[in-house]
């Protein structure tokens, strides 16, 4: 027992130099794990707020427990399941647009001898992802106008017809997709190419001794060696396919196609700060987030029965 004991000692002091070693890259992490701390774990406490009648001047504590209450008005609301409807349905379709196009890109990109005109594809198609999404809907509004859109413009000279992109439902949703797809498809692809630049250069050239062609190299080498990256990316977007984010829906979206641009984010807005029902907008987001954790745990499993590898 003593020297199991004296084992751990020495292992923990061990460790410590480590840390002492390695101090100025752990500081480098503490505006990280503040920013983690402050923004997401903390707020975690209002999540109460779902079980309770909130009243904004008793407080979450002076608050009446109403226990499940929230849950049941929500899924007896058909508003509520108009609103997941749509956000699983946006989010499963990106799943076949958006989640393969940052691969498609890496690859091609790989591909590119040129040092110089491969830099500048990099640079004009990252540049979209640094822009809000206030500019890119202004920018999508104003080219798609039926009365002075460029796009517009191009079909009356034609001799066609104007066409209302953004109030019909159709057209909306993939204007949705592919506005999503411009803006972050040169921001998804530095995850795949950093992958890519980690493969071994002899299976390359083994492939080549072999008599492999191009194809043959991509089939058996590359993608084989960014699998793993692939396999990460696909399950972080399964564990989000019930959440979209804020602003993209809201500023494209109109009373018009409200219908399919409702979703959880915009509802959780319009219930819990235009309508004053905070305790109803908390039960919302936290049955959105706990669906989100199953998605996720379940894609895990199932990862790990079919590959032999998950994120856990």
């Amino acid at each position: 027992m003593p020297a199991l004991t004296g084992a751990m000692l020495t292992l923990a002091e061990s460790r410590w130099r480590k840390v002492v070693r390695d101090r100025h890259l752990y500081l480098l992490l503490l505006p990280v794990f503040a920013y983690y701390v402050i923004f997401h774990f903390v707020p975690m406490y209002g999540v109460v707020i779902a079980f309770k009648d909130y009243n904004i001047f008793a407080g979450v504590r002076g608050s009446d427990w109403v226990g499940l209450e929230n849950f049941r008005v929500m899924l007896l609301n058909d508003e509520f399941f108009i609103v997941l409807r749509n956000t699983v349905m946006l989010n499963v379709i990106s799943l076949f647009v958006a989640f393969p196009a940052p691969l498609v890109l890496a690859l091609l990109l790989n591909e590119v001898r040129n040092r110089r005109f491969k830099r500048t594809v990099q640079g004009i198609v990252y540049l979209p992802h640094f822009l809000s999404w206030v500019v890119v809907s202004g920018l999508i509004i104003s080219v798609l106008s039926p009365s002075s859109g460029l796009v517009n413009n191009i079909i009356r000279s034609l001799g066609g017809q104007s066409v209302y992109f953004m109030t019909d439902r159709v057209w909306w949703v993939g204007i949705y997709q592919l506005s999503g797809v411009w803006k972050e498809v040169g921001w998804g692809t530095i995850i795949y190419l950093a992958a890519l630049s980690a493969l071994d250069p002899n299976l390359y050239d083994a492939a080549m001794i072999d008599g492999a062609n191009r194809w043959q190299r991509l089939k058996h080498v590359t993608l084989p060696g960014i699998t793993p990256t692939i396999l990460v990316v696909f399950l972080l977007s399964v564990g989000n396919v019930m959440t979209i984010s804020f602003d993209r829906p809201f500023l494209l979206g109109n009373p018009m196609v409200l219908d399919v641009a409702d979703v959880i984010s915009t509802y959780v807005y319009r219930v819990g700060l235009l309508n004053v029902d905070y305790s109803y907008a908390a039960a919302v987001g936290l049955f959105q987030s706990v669906v989100n954790f199953a998605f996720l745990l379940t894609a895990n499993w199932l990862s790990n029965r079919i590959k032999g590898e998950g994120l856990f």
